[in-house]
């Protein structure tokens, strides 16, 4: 069986959804104060749920028992709740849980990350240091290092309101950025839990082509036949930003904010290519594809 932690997050559930379309089973950890319709809908794919909190290392324990592999999608800085924080949660959380895997037999533990290319603030610092655990823990490992996730940095949720044809671009919009879609993490990591040369490595996950805000922006309006409302934010304003931040989760935001508008999120997806030879989504699908479901004001 597969315990995936963050199993009611964009992510983790529709890696549940995966597995269980390949009839693998499947456990989810899902905390006391996750909404229950996500609950409801990973119980309705036939997952098994687990109520666990990666602040509560006993549950983790329970939850790992008699478990072959671990997935964690788990990461506070989009649903971030009472009591969460980079230190306890990120960090703290997912060292406990690679303890608790590790303590419980689990042969095979995969961590979804990030590139290496980003700068240091308090996120980027947990996922290394997690990182290491994991490599050192005497498990089996694969750490997955996806860049922009589309579903979130091209989305209202961070300012790109291609709804209403507006988009916050950081910096001048010039620089080039890794990004993939969710949905694509998702397929890699299931096809990594069963893949021989997936063993003891780490893949950076990408598209091929690196995209700059501008050229983003143009695509939407090609495909929406729609001009975007542009509003800059610049990247002295969002490294001062960093700097004067009292909250972990705020500095973290701020600094990765930044590293997109200098263009240091970026990656070599050439080795992932080369071992799952996946076809991913590309820019313009991921555009037209929300396009399509985008109401018509």
């Amino acid at each position: 069986m597969i315990l995936v932690v963050g199993s009611t997050g964009y992510l983790g559930s529709e890696i549940c959804r995966l597995l269980r379309a390949d009839e693998q089973p499947v456990r989810g950890l899902v905390r006391t104060t996750s909404a229950p319709e996500k609950v409801e809908r990973l119980q309705s794919l036939g997952v098994q749920t687990v109520v666990g909190d990666l602040r509560d290392p006993a549950s983790l324990a329970e939850a790992c028992r008699g478990m072959e592999s671990v997935v964690t999608t788990a990461a506070t800085t989009i649903s971030r709740q009472p009591g969460d924080s980079i230190l306890v949660t990120d960090q703290q959380g997912q060292l406990d849980l690679v303890q608790a895997a590790r303590a419980a037999g689990v042969k095979h533990f995969a961590l979804v990350s990030i590139l290496m290319s980003m700068g240091t603030c308090p996120f980027t610092t947990a996922k290394r240091t997690v990182e290491q655990a994991v490599m050192s823990s005497g498990m089996e490992y694969i750490i997955l290092r996806p860049g922009l996730f589309m579903e979130v940095w091209l989305s209202p949720i961070i300012g790109f309101d291609y709804p209403n044809t507006k988009a916050t671009v950081f910096g001048e919009g010039h620089s080039k950025n890794s990004y993939i879609s969710l949905g694509d993490v998702a397929q890699y990591v299931v096809e990594s839990l069963s893949h021989p040369a997936a063993k003891n490595t780490c893949f950076d996950l990408c598209q091929p082509q690196a995209f700059s805000m501008q050229e983003v922006v143009r695509i939407f309006e090609k495909l929406g036949e729609k001009p975007f409302d542009l509003t800059y934010v610049p990247a002295e304003a969002l490294q001062a930003q960093a700097a004067a931040a009292t909250d972990a989760l705020q500095a973290s935001t701020a600094s990765l904010m930044h590293d997109i508008a200098t263009g240091h999120i970026n990656g070599d997806p050439s080795q992932a290519e080369h071992v799952f030879g996946l076809k991913l989504t590309t820019m313009e699908e991921y555009a037209q594809r929300v396009l399509e479901t985008t109401p018509v004001s």
